[in-house]
């Protein structure tokens, strides 16, 4: 029990410190030496966890990515059962599992950074690995989404959603120009942003 534990804790600090350095210097900026000098390891512990660099990147988005998406699936199913034919609904169990995760303490904000990366090294690697995964999370949402506004083509819904992603990437790096009140706690402020981004995508998607 103990080694497992220490395998667990090992492998987690791993993946921490490649977070952060991810976020700061990028994919292709930061070097395995670099993550385990900050994760306090050896080489061999990253090689045995994880076998190579591109696996680690993978991993510290499987990490964050597997439990946002099981969120957003479970919602959209409890909306689609308790709301059928609502869009607002579905849109919520989108928008705000997403901005759940960006809030987190637990280095929520950092990874947000790396997704940032990820857009901006165009890693095709990454971007496959993320189609395997994940895409499935996508094509649910476009197929919930499409049973609500049926007169909406496929490629119209595809250019939408893609802008809607967009937005919610913004919002979760916390970019825009509307900041947090000093009154206003973080969860009253994140679910505010939601509400206003639901609603934007809404009209959007309606329109």
């Amino acid at each position: 029990m103990a080694m497992s534990s220490h395998q667990f804790s090992t492998k987690d600090r791993i993946l921490g410190a490649a977070e952060e350095l991810f976020a700061q210097y990028g994919f292709t900026g930061t070097s395995l030496r670099q993550v385990t000098g900050r994760a306090d390891v050896n080489i061999a512990a990253v090689n045995y966890h994880f076998g190579s660099k591109e696996n680690l990147v993978n991993e510290v988005f499987r990490r964050r990515m597997d439990v946002m998406s099981a969120e957003r699936i479970s919602r959209l199913k409890r909306a689609q059962a308790e709301a059928p034919g609502e869009l607002e609904p579905i849109l919520a169990a989108f928008v705000e599992p997403a901005l759940d995760m960006a809030q987190d303490k637990h280095g929520g904000g950092a990874f947000i950074r790396v997704i940032a990366r990820a857009y901006a090294e165009k890693n095709d690697g990454l971007r496959k690995f993320l189609s395997d995964q994940y895409g499935h999370v996508q094509r649910d949402f476009a197929k919930a989404i499409s049973a609500c506004l049926p007169s909406l083509s496929k490629e119209e819904l595809y250019w939408r959603l893609d802008f809607l992603a967009g937005a919610l990437t913004y919002a979760m790096a916390d970019f825009g120009l509307i900041k947090r009140p000093a009154q206003v706690s973080e969860a009253a402020h994140r679910q505010r942003a939601a509400s206003e981004l639901i609603r934007f995508a809404a009209a959007g998607l309606k329109s």
